[in-house]
């Protein structure tokens, strides 16, 4: 390994500036050229050929949102040399039509830069032969000779590289200085994408197959979330058009503030057409969320038998008619018999249609009925009878009766509130206990007056899934996903088209109907066969800080295996005991110190705290973002005051946890709140506390 910097003032580096100069006016040149595409309406046909031209300009609108943004973000971050003409046809086939002598050179970057001539002067990290970029090794070369890695600095001027070589003869044995610093270089608001430093075990779980659903178990810090995002970014590059025909793709987050966090990383890839939700919205039925929920009654309402709950309440209401229906239709009058609608009834029941689309088809089958007895009677039936049929007024009146119609908000509360009907759909599936813990007392008046909680959802979204079929995706990536109950899995589940990628930590299961195992997850996803991969390789935590939050994986999750770090830090962890009367004022020092260093800072509470910090930081003059509250200052304020109930997801280069034991003893599942605020840092962590720590955190730790 060979590392040259700036400071050596080499040609070399005055080289590689002058590439990236000239890819940076290939760039903008590349926009230039879309938006005076989208001003003079090129690539528009004749005036009347309206969807030509509204495609020709959404995709000139795509291209220069996918092209913007990048005036300080280096373009490429990585070099591979192969002998000479090596990989020319590989090229030309990324669009390259040049046979230049330095053509065994490529540069590796965020975007596909061409020059005027359309010669590829960086290739996309996604195109195939950047692959060997990420994975080529002195055992497995790949046929590339050196590696080269570029540092930058904060305003992306290039500032050194560090060669590589890939020969067994030369290769080195020492780690790559720039790939460490990269990794733990300090950061500003929300997360950035990776894609100069993805390992390759991770890149293995980015290069999967479209049509594998893959569940990444991971440890904090060892870059699931980066996982996920990276695979949709590489999917939408190589399957692009597959996933537009199937419904586009998403990304669900717990929470907002996670996903104002981790917001930047997919534009920042050029992928800007991604649905960015929470299960709450993705499932929003338009009732105000206005209740939290008893742990207990979340619990019942997220298991898996609602589902079914839901399916016999929703076609209790359907019931044959008793008496006989006369259709009158061209002078005559028709008879449906009892017995025989009755049949009819029953088959459709047997099709496994939803509930509109089964009163649709019996009024067809009626229809049919009436139409075979017309011809019996050798009466004249055309192609349009059936469809006359089955407007008639007898027919749709006989439907309504049998198949009477509803709404999934209207069928939830009728079960939430009516204890008889709770009783007859429960029944066999939910306790008398359990039935009492769902049922809302006094009965309000209405679905309008409930107080709907955020676990009546996903209930809704079932009844409304069993009245009509939702919209499909062709891809969802989910994060935090041991925290989603079963019926949210199953909300998920009924939206992908084919598969899609989970992520999550069991270790950090908050949730009262949180993940036990992640085969469980998979099969209420519909993905029974989904690959399930654990990543143990902590990048972004140091050493200390993992191991000291590891104290309470033997309490939490005893199955996991503790992760290893990749970092070391002598000083990642300070431990500080004050005096109650002192609490204040170390809090506003830490936070102090914590802002004259680089980087971003997290102070972590108990959410009942988290006014009475906000006031503290308030009246010392410490400017701040409150999370959860208003992340439109997470880009520029460095101090951000986290709830620990959002912490999830969230990194900072310094994390303040102050009095572990409020976390701790907050809810039932304390210690995994505490576990998730312990593992947000990654340059160092600061626990604050005047009470006595959680027990197992008690044993050797390092008190100042």
């Amino acid at each position: 390994m060979h590392r040259r910097d700036d400071a050596q003032v080499e040609p070399e580096i005055r080289v590689e500036r002058d590439y990236l100069s000239a890819c940076r006016a290939a760039l903008a040149r590349m926009r230039e050229e879309a938006v005076t595409a989208l001003a003079t309406g090129k690539g528009e046909g004749d005036a009347f050929d309206k969807m030509q031209n509204f495609a020709a300009r959404q995709f000139h609108k795509k291209q220069i949102e996918e092209l913007s943004g990048l005036d300080d973000v280096p373009l490429f971050f990585g070099r591979l040399d192969f002998p000479l003409g090596d990989v020319y046809d590989e090229i030309r086939s990324l669009g390259s039509p040049s046979d230049a002598p330095d053509s065994d050179r490529v540069y590796i970057g965020r975007r596909g830069v061409s020059d005027e001539a359309g010669e590829l002067m960086v290739i996309d990290w996604r195109a195939p032969l950047s692959r060997a970029f990420y994975e080529a090794s002195a055992q497995e070369p790949m046929r590339v000779r050196v590696r080269r890695r570029f540092g930058f600095d904060h305003g992306g001027e290039l500032t050194a590289f560090e060669d590589e070589s890939l020969d067994e003869r030369f290769a080195q044995a020492d780690g790559g200085d720039l790939l460490a610093a990269e990794i733990e270089r300090p950061r500003k608001g929300p997360m950035r994408d990776i894609v100069a430093t993805i390992q390759p075990e991770q890149m293995s779980l980015v290069r999967a197959p479209l049509e594998r659903t893959l569940c990444v178990q991971g440890a904090p810090g060892t870059g699931k979330t980066a996982v996920g995002l990276h695979r949709l970014a590489y999917l939408l590059f190589t399957e692009r058009e597959r996933l537009r025909r199937e419904g586009g793709v998403a990304v669900i987050g717990p929470n907002r503030a996670f996903l104002a966090y981790v917001r930047n990383v997919l534009p920042a890839l050029g992928e800007v057409e991604v649905l960015q939700t929470t299960i709450d919205e993705l499932t929003d039925a338009g009732v105000a969320v206005t209740r939290a929920e008893d742990p207990g009654a979340q619990r019942i309402k997220g298991d898996a038998r609602m589902a079914e709950v839901i399916r016999r309440h929703l076609w209790s209401r359907i019931r044959p008619v008793e008496e006989t229906v006369r259709v009158k239709h061209l002078q005559r009058t028709w008879h449906l018999y009892s017995d025989e609608i009755a049949d009819e009834l029953a088959a459709v029941r047997e099709r496994g249609t939803d509930y509109r689309g089964g009163s649709e088809l019996l009024a067809q089958r009626l229809a049919l009925l009436v139409v075979r007895q017309m011809e019996r009677g050798g009466h004249s039936v055309t192609a349009s009878t059936p469809t006359q049929l089955r407007r008639n007024r007898a027919i749709v009146s006989a439907v309504q009766r049998m198949w009477p119609e509803t709404d999934a908000v209207r069928a939830v509360f009728e079960l939430l509130t009516d204890s008889d009907l709770l009783a007859r759909a429960a029944d066999g599936l939910l306790s008398a206990e359990e039935q009492l813990a769902v049922l809302v007392r006094p009965r309000p008046r209405g679905p309008k007056g409930m107080r709907w909680a955020s676990s009546d959802l996903a209930l809704i979204d079932e009844a409304a899934a069993m009245i009509e079929r939702p919209a499909k995706l062709g891809h969802i990536v989910v994060d935090e996903a041991q925290d989603l109950s079963p019926m949210q899995i199953r909300a998920i589940g009924r939206r992908v088209a084919g598969a899609c990628t989970v992520l999550g930590d069991l270790a950090q299961a908050t949730s009262p109907s949180a993940a036990e195992d992640w085969a469980a997850v998979l099969g209420h996803l519909g993905r029974p066969d989904g690959q399930i991969e654990e990543l143990t390789r902590g990048y972004r935590v140091p050493a200390q800080v993992i191991d000291y939050a590891a104290r309470l994986l033997p309490h939490i999750a005893p199955e996991l295996r503790g992760p290893a770090s990749y970092r070391q830090s002598a000083d990642a962890l300070v431990i500080t005991r004050a005096a109650t009367e002192q609490m204040s004022g170390t809090i506003v020092g830490a936070c102090a110190r914590a802002l004259t260093e680089e980087g971003s800072v997290g102070l972590i509470a108990a959410d009942r705290d988290i006014p009475e910090l906000h006031r503290l930081l308030t009246e010392n003059g410490l400017g701040h973002v409150i999370l959860g509250t208003d992340e439109t200052g997470i880009d520029s304020v460095r101090l951000s005051l986290v709830p620990v109930t959002l912490a999830k997801g969230l990194e900072f280069d310094t994390v303040l946890v102050v009095e572990p034991a409020r976390i701790a003893e907050s809810e039932e599942r304390g210690l995994q709140r505490l576990y998730v605020a312990l593992t947000r840092a990654v340059s160092s962590l600061r626990v604050i506390h005047a009470d006595d720590l959680p027990e197992p955190l008690v044993r050797e730790p390092a008190l100042c």
